[in-house]
């Protein structure tokens, strides 16, 4: 084991670490702490997972390249026993909720400081977006999606109610091709204008309404059914029906009532409704989807926080939390504080101020008056500058190693974990590479 991962191997030793990932494990089933057979141990669960994200695998990946490393297998406590399945390290994975992962980096971020890794003097706070899982949305691909899911969740519904309900073949009708077909047609069409694809939407949005229709026909048939596939059918109808409807409706009102539908309103993915639309001024991207991603980094690369935020929120908004954060973590306020120039504002420079900074290294935005310029050319405000581009490159560290480029998870849940998991793995491997050097 080289000296970095045996330093990992020791900080993965906190037997607090693994107090805060059992309480969840224990939610599993409801006797899991007292009966059925014994279950993959908790530290071997952890290690697993932290060196799926350290090294950016797959389930599948980790679970091979534990099996072929005696070096892993010494590092994830699994020795020569079985390792445990790709599925099953899944289905333990998801019992971790993003609260249990927020309180890991809180333990990480203090035994960095214990070992002194970091002494939380200096903060640099930027922001960053993670995409969703999802393709480039447009309204006829999620019609087509929409109609696809319905119908062939209605699919499954038929043979469940085969021999139990009256209802007649054409209740199960697949529309699928059909919406694919119209689909097809207007992203073929849509070089010629709106108006060159307004009967085709036409036909796609009667095709949905029809496939929602028959959805909620065979969801009453389903009321009466008791078996345990017809309650997760029942479940699915009653997810995506009333996404198909929204879909249908954002449709209508931008395609023939010309209306501009507010991003709020909108839905990109009918299996992330939680994606947001953000717009950030890039020059190579004008339309991102995903959430907008806050890391606060103390010095020595070490993420102290991260908040998934709701919307597209205005930078201003996280410079107080984050101080306010810092204080609760370390204690007392940083020496040092540094944001970029969408973060000013008079009341950002005056709070920092009142808590205790004693540099605070904000830009200001737009003109400026020759007593700023004067300001901002200090010889300890331009060091501050300098060193506050270094989470630019600590974000794209996270993105490039720890993939968080693009959340793979599902759901909301999924991606705050997502990023939890990637924020850990940083920490983790900084901590170890700093601790070796020394």
């Amino acid at each position: 084991m080289d000296a970095q991962l045996a330093h990992i191997d020791q900080l993965l030793d906190d037997d607090e670490l693994y107090q805060i990932v059992r309480q969840d494990l224990e939610q599993r089933y409801p006797l899991t702490r007292s009966t059925g057979r014994p279950s993959t141990p908790v530290e071997v669960i952890l290690r697993m997972l932290v060196v799926k994200h350290m090294y950016g695998l797959s389930y599948e990946k980790s679970e091979q390249y534990v099996k072929d490393s005696l070096v892993l297998r010494r590092f994830c406590r699994v020795y020569l026993e079985e390792v445990p399945d790709h599925s099953t390290l899944n289905k333990w994975a998801l019992t971790i909720k993003p609260n249990t992962l927020q309180a890991l980096n809180a333990r990480v971020v203090k035994l960095a400081t214990e070992l002194r890794v970091t002494s939380g003097r200096k903060l640099r706070t930027d922001g960053t977006l993670v995409e969703t899982n999802i393709h480039y949305p447009t309204d006829s691909s999620l019609l087509a999606d929409s109609v696809r899911v319905l119908s062939r969740t209605m699919k499954r519904a038929q043979q469940v109610l085969e021999g139990v309900s009256d209802l007649a073949k054409e209740t199960f009708r697949d529309r699928t091709r059909s919406a694919r077909r119209a689909a097809r047609q207007i992203g073929n069409a849509a070089r010629q204008g709106s108006q060159a694809t307004k009967k085709t939407y036409r036909r796609l949005v009667d095709t949905a309404q029809a496939s929602i229709r028959q959805a909620q026909i065979v969801l009453e048939a389903l009321q009466v059914e008791a078996s345990a596939q017809a309650d997760k059918l029942r479940d699915t109808l009653q997810t995506f029906i009333p996404r198909a409807r929204q879909v249908v409706g954002q449709t209508v009102r931008r395609v023939f009532e010309g209306e501009k539908v507010p991003p709020q309103d909108k839905l990109v993915s009918i299996f992330e409704p939680h994606t947001d639309i953000i717009k950030r001024g890039k020059a190579n991207r004008d339309t991102e989807f995903g959430h907008k991603v806050w890391f606060d980094e103390a010095e020595g690369g070490i993420i102290t926080n991260y908040r998934v935020l709701d919307g597209n929120p205005s930078d201003q908004h996280q410079w107080q939390p984050s101080l306010d954060h810092h204080v609760r973590q370390f204690g007392r306020p940083p020496d040092l504080a540094s944001a970029d120039r969408g973060v000013w504002s008079p009341d950002n420079e005056q709070y920092a101020t009142n808590l205790g900074v004693k540099r605070v290294i904000l830009p200001q935005r737009g003109s400026k008056s020759d007593d700023r310029k004067r300001y901002e050319k200090q010889p300890w405000f331009r060091r501050g500058r300098h060193w506050h581009a270094g989470i630019e490159g600590r974000i794209s560290v996270t993105k490039r190693k720890y993939r968080l480029d693009r959340c793979l998870n599902q759901g909301e849940d999924g991606f705050q974990c997502w990023v939890g998991w990637g924020v850990l793995a940083n920490n983790l491997t900084l901590m170890g590479r700093t601790l070796a050097q020394t």
